[in-house]
């Protein structure tokens, strides 16, 4: 069985952008999971993505207020095809991502972070995959916007960067 993952984070709305555009909520309604990486900014965000999502796992990040934070973990963690998943917001520096990652979060076949609006997509020494979809609303240093679709299938993971026009 192939489940369908899609991955954001950073939307920032209403900060950065009104609304989430529509070809993530388009990517929302083919998903089987939803996995938003914290930086939500509003509450209306949250409760969009949980009326639309079939499944949605998220978490709060640095820019999320108290009634954000009072509905959603620091971490989640779950299971997809005997993949563990870990989601969080914040990694830190770049610089040895992998291994701090590695020492953070051990037994995780995927873990999903946002924070810095720049897509991430790497392999860490324990064979852990870490990905970072980037901003579907907020490009910062990047030449688009971007969200990210995974494919699990018999514990493989594919990953694709999609960008928005």
């Amino acid at each position: 069985m192939t489940t369908r993952l899609l991955l954001i984070a950073d939307t920032h709305v209403p900060k950065r952008a009104k609304r989430l555009p529509d070809a993530v909520l388009r990517a929302v309604d083919d998903a089987d999971i939803v996995i938003h990486a914290g930086d939500w900014v509003d509450l209306a965000t949250l409760d969009l993505l949980e009326s639309r999502s079939r499944v949605l796992h998220g978490v709060y990040g640095n820019n999320d207020g108290h009634e954000l934070r009072e509905r959603l973990p620091e971490i989640a963690r779950f299971t997809v095809e005997q993949v563990d998943v870990a989601v969080v917001h914040e990694t830190g520096q770049r610089q040895k991502r992998e291994e701090r990652m590695d020492v953070a979060f051990p037994g995780v076949d995927l873990l999903v972070f946002g924070h810095s609006h720049i897509p991430w997509d790497t392999v860490a020494p324990s064979g852990m995959r870490l990905v970072n979809p980037g901003s579907p609303t907020d490009r910062r240093r990047q030449p688009v916007c971007t969200m990210m679709r995974v494919t699990i299938d018999e514990r493989r993971i594919d990953a694709t960067l999609v960008p928005l026009a």
